[in-house]
């Protein structure tokens, strides 16, 4: 359903190059040259509000992964000579354009908007005007399952915050889909991780390079948006990253989800079935990734598409490559987290607009109600392994019984249902990890609903909604937002920049409200939105042990979910074992031991 055309995929830029700098007011000065270690750069100055901050954008920091490097860590960029003109946005990394959503506003708005080349490995640095020293340095990682994303978009334009809080944005390009993620476990050329990689060499340029731009190197922050917010969660387990940033913010996404990491045997299942998609002899393992390094790019691209598998929230993902991850998040976590402050939280109503995935047609209008027949069904197609009892359990947990027929209910239902699971319990469980930890962390809840979203109103905070706050984007598009979103506009990024700053987002709050730390006895977070911020505890608290501890365990006790598993013979019949269950003492297990079924 994601067809992409191959005239549209080869010439997109011819247009989109043009449209994605409609927005950008700018005076040429390319008198603003900064020497790297690669060689020197000039910037484009960028007018906000009464200022303006100096860009340097596409500055290129690794080798183009090709060859045998296209499914492997690659190299820093070597030197260039003469001055290197960073004015404009570098290339996409290859990704598929959901040509299904391209003309609605709410998903066009992440849809790739510029030319595509496996020479992608790009990064932008926003610095204020009057050039600072020692400025503190937040560097950012996109989202998008893993499969798709670029730092050209619109919404990520690091200028307003870098002006309004005198800090030094940064954001890069890194490989996605089957070009950063594609693994065959113990190959030498397709190891997996080559997005993670990416992601640490470009935080290795920042360490070596801010410097030139008035940056300290000493106080880097990255923070990241859903599977930028699991990448910043793998660095924080990961311990050769650990050099290269200070503190972590994450945002709707943690190495927790159940989408953010694939088993050994699934990431060799999808690139068998891509290398059957696209022809290549099955015969063994080296001549399988001689065929795919040497497939066409757009070809690779499209066959993607044939390996997903149906209602799948994501694809190619991180996977244990004894080398950046060296076991499975829940075996290492306690042991190998670094140490330092992180931020963390979800919006209100992460769960949209993926509730629509369980809908045959993209038809925002219709989607205001679910039937109870239809919220069965969808609960099937989301949830294929969990069996008839799983389903009937989440049903029980989450369904207003009381009024069952209410298709509004049922629809919020099925929207919480994915919150909690995909989003809320993961970030939930990566938090306690992180305060077992010993580290300060600071949770939030985004609550509000931008005047300017095209999406309908009962979508609420939806995932990403923080997201133009954050950058500022009501200083850019005066007029289209409230004066109260200014100021929460504002509010926001003095959050998120005290927090880098300081470790804290408890700095100079206008309106002197303090943000909790949290911790495992109250669990209070912050809750952010137009009319002031709250501290609430305690999120969604039954609905984490649900997932955390009484689904997985469910699922256990069912022989047709795990066959040969499950003993029910033994230990009597499933109401008695589920009698056993409910008798249990309660029991930390954060992890979500389930199989996967995207």
């Amino acid at each position: 359903m994601f067809q992409i055309k191959r005239n549209c995929l080869r010439c997109l830029h011819v247009c989109n190059l043009l449209m994605s700098f409609l927005i950008l007011s700018t005076n040429a000065d390319h008198g603003n040259i900064v020497k790297v270690k690669q060689g020197k750069v000039s910037g484009i100055e960028l007018s906000v509000k009464s200022g303006y901050v100096t860009a340097y954008l596409g500055i290129p920091y690794g080798e183009p992964p090709t060859g045998r490097l296209r499914f492997k860590k690659t190299e820093q960029r070597k030197p260039w000579h003469g001055v290197l003109k960073a004015d404009k946005f570098g290339k996409s990394c290859f990704q598929n354009r959901e040509e299904k959503f391209a003309q609605f506003p709410g998903t066009e708005m992440f849809l790739v908007n510029n030319e595509m080349s496996e020479d992608c490995l790009h990064l932008n640095v926003w610095v204020p005007s009057s050039k600072p020293k020692d400025a503190h340095v937040m560097v950012f990682i996109h989202g998008g399952g893993f499969e798709s994303g670029t730092t050209s978009l619109d919404i990520y334009d690091g200028r307003v915050l870098a002006y309004a809080e005198n800090v030094i944005v940064v954001s890069m390009n890194y490989r996605v889909g089957a070009f950063g993620f594609l693994a065959l476990p113990g190959h030498k050329d397709a190891p997996g991780n080559a997005g993670l990689f990416d992601q640490r060499l470009a935080l290795q340029w920042v360490s070596e390079n801010i410097e030139a731009f008035g940056g300290n190197p000493d106080s880097v922050t990255i923070f990241g948006h859903s599977a930028g917010a699991a990448s910043v969660g793998f660095h924080l387990i990961s311990p050769e990253s650990y050099v290269y940033y200070n503190r972590a913010i994450v945002q709707s996404g943690a190495v927790t989800s159940n989408w953010a990491l694939n088993s050994e045997e699934r990431a060799k299942s999808l690139t068998l079935k891509l290398a059957e998609a696209l022809g290549c002899p099955q015969t063994d393992n080296d001549a399988i990734i001689t065929c795919l390094i040497n497939a066409d790019t757009i070809d690779l691209t499209e066959k993607q598409l044939f390996a997903k598998e149906p209602y799948a929230l994501t694809q190619f993902l991180p996977t244990v490559d004894h080398d950046f991850l060296v076991d499975v998040p829940e075996n290492i976590i306690g042991q190998s987290m670094k140490r330092t402050e992180i931020m963390l939280g979800i919006t209100k109503d992460d769960g949209n607009p993926f509730t629509l995935l369980g809908s045959s047609d993209f038809n925002i209008k219709t989607e205001s109600s679910i039937a109870s027949e239809d919220l069965q069904e969808r609960l099937k197609r989301f949830f294929p392994s969990a069996g008839d009892l799983g389903v009937q359990s989440i049903l029980l947990q989450y369904k207003d019984w009381e009024d069952g027929n209410n298709g509004e209910k049922n629809r919020e239902a099925m929207e919480l249902i994915l919150r909690d699971y995909y989003f809320a319990c993961p970030v939930k469980s990566f938090a306690r990890y992180a305060v077992e930890h010993q580290n300060n962390v600071f949770f939030y809840e985004y609550d509000h609903r931008s005047s300017t979203d095209p999406w309908p109103e009962w979508m609420g905070a939806l995932h990403g909604a923080e997201l133009p706050m954050l950058f500022g984007k009501p200083f850019i598009k005066k007029g289209r937002y409230t004066k109260s979103e200014l100021l929460f506009s504002k509010r926001m990024m003095k959050f998120w920049a005290n927090f880098a700053r300081t470790g804290s987002p408890n700095v100079d709050t206008e309106d002197g409200f303090v943000w909790p730390l949290y911790s495992l006895k109250d669990e209070k977070y912050a809750v952010l939105n137009l009319n002031g911020s709250e501290v609430n505890q305690k999120l969604s608290m039954r609905n984490c042990q649900f997932w955390n501890f009484f689904f997985p365990s469910l699922l256990k006790l069912v022989p047709q979910v795990y066959p040969g598993k499950a003993d029910s013979g033994k230990k009597g019949n499933i109401v008695e074992n589920l009698m056993n269950l409910l008798s249990l003492p309660e029991r930390k297990v954060p992890w979500l031991k389930v199989e996967k079924f995207c």
